[in-house]
């Protein structure tokens, strides 16, 4: 059976600013906490930016946009989502005034995607936190961050609010549970950091995400605005009751995040939660009110899916499960140890709108991998990317499947269609785009651009609305 992708389906790829852009000090933009990290959301924190820190010069998509985003409208993007760097808006975060320079930028960066008639998707928020408001007020544990973000976002929507529609407030918000530096801006050490202020840090971000809703849709009620979220189903490692409970609630640790943004208070197992380990979230005067400003889709990233079991002695962490859980012993996995678990995506589809109701958007999936440049019989010179080609084929085939189900599917942008350098290693040589760029770890290359395989794929499937796919 043929899926029927809808006919105003947003075929797309999404990046982030940290990870492409380059060009981290100029016109005016401020050190953010990326430019501290040069190995990765997990790695050590530096006190300044370190030459050893690819994302300093990304892929310096900051002077090249023009050129890629040549390169997505030849494959035919309805839509690209990127982020608006925090600090090339406020340098430090905490300025009353913007930086012209900055805005000006993404003026013309969303110029240039109208012109190819391209939708922009734009993430306020990206683990893109200004550092100063990191090491200043310890970034998100500090309540006064809410007034900083709520006066960036208002900053940015009213500038943009006739060339951007789609927006979502923070990127994988719920990754704040095991990288609050990365996530939150958090400088107080994980292992330091008490469940309270964790919490409380989360709970700034939400009202600050239901604001961002609030004022955007006053600036302009033709907004769609959505939270993202990480989506990593949990199975249980057997059918065990104990460990379908186990399962259950190590889920609802993810689910509390689009449940608030979407139902707009806190679910009763986070009450539960709280209770019982002594946590209490201090409420400002008009916070309740702030959340009901709920968000008009869902949008989440979907790399795998994990499994959790009551029992201990079979707790052994899955390699590169960004939030724990346990191996699947039916999945294989990627070279970076995530479990690969295409029907996992249809399952999230699901729950989701199950669950909530609104329509869906899936805006990062896809496969880091170590690419080959070769040259061609025709003499040019790409990558045979086939595994790649595979690994999408298959996530998206059971989209249309989910889309059979019943569910509202906005649109998908896979992520890093374009090579850029990975969040979580702060490598280049893990690459996932459709277009390979030459530059690596050791800083050589001379960053030019080639279309890969999956380039021609991914045009394919996007001219054909989804029917080229292999079923």
């Amino acid at each position: 059976m043929s899926t029927q992708f809808p006919k105003d389906f947003m075929w797309g790829g999404a990046v982030a600013a940290n990870q492409l852009e380059g060009a981290y000090q100029e016109d005016g933009k401020g050190w953010s906490i990326q430019d501290v990290t040069p190995r990765g959301g997990w790695g050590p924190v530096t006190d300044v930016p370190t030459e050893d820190n690819m994302k300093l010069i990304g892929i310096d998509f900051y002077h090249h946009y023009k050129e890629d985003i040549k390169l997505f409208a030849e494959m035919g993007f309805k839509v690209f989502r990127t982020s608006i760097a925090w600090s090339r808006i406020f340098p430090k975060g905490d300025e009353l005034e913007p930086n012209e320079k900055g805005l000006q930028f993404y003026d013309d960066l969303f110029d240039e995607l109208h012109k190819y008639g391209i939708e922009p998707l734009v993430t306020l928020s990206h683990y893109e936190t200004p550092l100063h408001l990191s090491r200043e007020y310890d970034g998100w544990v500090n309540r006064k961050l809410v007034d900083f973000y709520e006066r960036y976002a208002t900053t940015v929507f009213n500038r943009y609010k006739d060339k951007v529609k789609y927006w979502l407030t923070f990127n994988e918000i719920n990754s704040i549970l095991e990288a609050p530096f990365m996530s939150g801006g958090i400088s107080t050490p994980k292992d330091q950091l008490s469940e309270q202020d964790l919490y409380q840090a989360i709970h700034h971000e939400l009202v600050a995400s239901a604001r961002a809703v609030k004022i955007g849709h006053q600036i302009n009620p033709d907004f769609k605005i959505g939270c993202m979220v990480l989506s990593m189903p949990t199975y249980p490692l057997t059918p065990n009751p104990d460990d379908v409970i186990a399962a259950m609630e190590f889920d609802h640790r993810n689910m509390a995040f689009a449940d608030i943004h979407a139902r707009g208070q806190y679910p009763g197992y986070m009450k539960r939660f709280f209770k019982e380990n002594g946590i209490s979230i201090h409420f400002e005067p008009g916070d309740a009110e702030d959340l009901k400003h709920t968000v008009d889709f869902i949008s989440f990233s979907y790399y795998m899916s994990t499994c959790e079991t009551a029992d201990e002695a079979k707790k052994v962490k899955g390699k590169g499960n960004i939030l724990g859980g346990v191996s699947n012993p039916h999945l294989e996995a990627s070279e970076w140890g995530w479990q690969i678990d295409p029907q996992g995506l249809r399952y999230v589809l699901n729950t989701f709108y199950d669950r909530f109701q609104k329509p869906l958007f899936i805006v990062e999936n896809g496969l880091g991998a170590v690419d080959e440049l070769i040259t061609n019989e025709k003499g040019e010179k790409t990558v045979e990317d086939d595994y790649r080609i595979n690994y999408l084929n298959d996530h998206l085939v059971q989209v249309g499947e989910a889309i059979e189900d019943g569910v509202e599917v906005l649109g998908y942008t896979s992520w890093g269609c374009i090579d850029l350098v990975s969040a979580s290693t702060a490598q280049l040589k893990k690459r996932y785009g459709y277009i390979y760029v030459d530059r690596h770890d050791d800083g050589s290359g001379t960053l030019e651009r080639y279309p890969k395989k999956s380039f021609h794929w991914y045009k394919e499937v996007i001219a054909t609305n989804g029917e080229s796919l292999k079923r």
